[in-house]
């Protein structure tokens, strides 16, 4: 088991403090959902975490070893931002080759997308992209991935088949994972943590997410 570990974070944009007490944990074989309202930071410290964003102080630790700079480990950790990250003019071809995944694993999850091998990526919808994009980070070869907003345009039943997808590879690597669509997180989440007023804060029952004012359950 490999674990991931992210303490002693402080965030400040002029003046307003959006991080100031942190503490989470992301271990292999297991899911770990972050949950909170927008704007409370679950991006920024997502991109905290994979070296996209530097704030006043942070630790960051790979089996109790501080690491400076985990954007230069993919082997390591692997980001999905919000926004789709593939460059538009590559093919699919190009993407799976370069990923070295098998666009054969991915027509079997998702027979129905029917999707030309050959096509540059441009020619897919906002969901079908969202999906490539989600699929080749969650089968790549690396020891956590960061999922930021996944289910953000797709399709429910596609929803449904991305979550069995992460269930499965979460024997492969650790998954940190956030979403506005917080019942999905809930459904799948090995352990699940809040953000709210710069503090993240573990929950031990769904009825935690009422009481620290995230969502009525």
């Amino acid at each position: 088991m490999h674990k991931l570990e992210i303490d002693s974070v402080l965030l400040e944009f002029n003046l307003r403090k959006i991080l100031s007490d942190v503490y989470l944990k992301c271990e292999t074989g297991k899911i770990t959902g972050l949950l909170g309202r927008n704007g409370n930071g679950k991006t920024c410290l997502m991109n905290i975490i994979c070296g996209n964003l530097e704030p006043q102080s942070k630790s960051i630790r790979f089996d109790n070893v501080t690491m400076l700079i985990s954007s230069k480990r993919p082997d390591l950790l692997l980001y999905l931002p919000q926004f789709n990250f593939i460059p538009e003019h590559l093919t699919l071809e190009r993407i799976f080759t370069d990923f070295e995944i098998d666009f054969i694993a991915f027509e079997k999850l998702f027979p129905d997308i029917g999707i030309n091998y050959k096509s540059p990526i441009k020619h897919l919808s906002g969901g079908h992209r969202r999906i490539i994009e989600i699929f080749v980070i969650m089968k790549s070869k690396t020891q956590f991935v960061l999922l930021d907003e996944p289910f953000s345009h797709i399709m429910p039943l596609h929803i449904e088949k991305m979550k069995e997808l992460i269930v499965e590879e979460k024997q492969n690597k650790g998954i940190l994972i956030t979403d506005h669509l917080y019942q999905h997180i809930t459904s799948i989440s090995d352990s699940l943590y809040v953000l709210t007023n710069g503090k993240t804060f573990l929950t031990k029952h769904i009825s935690d997410l009422e009481k620290l004012g995230y969502a009525k359950v």
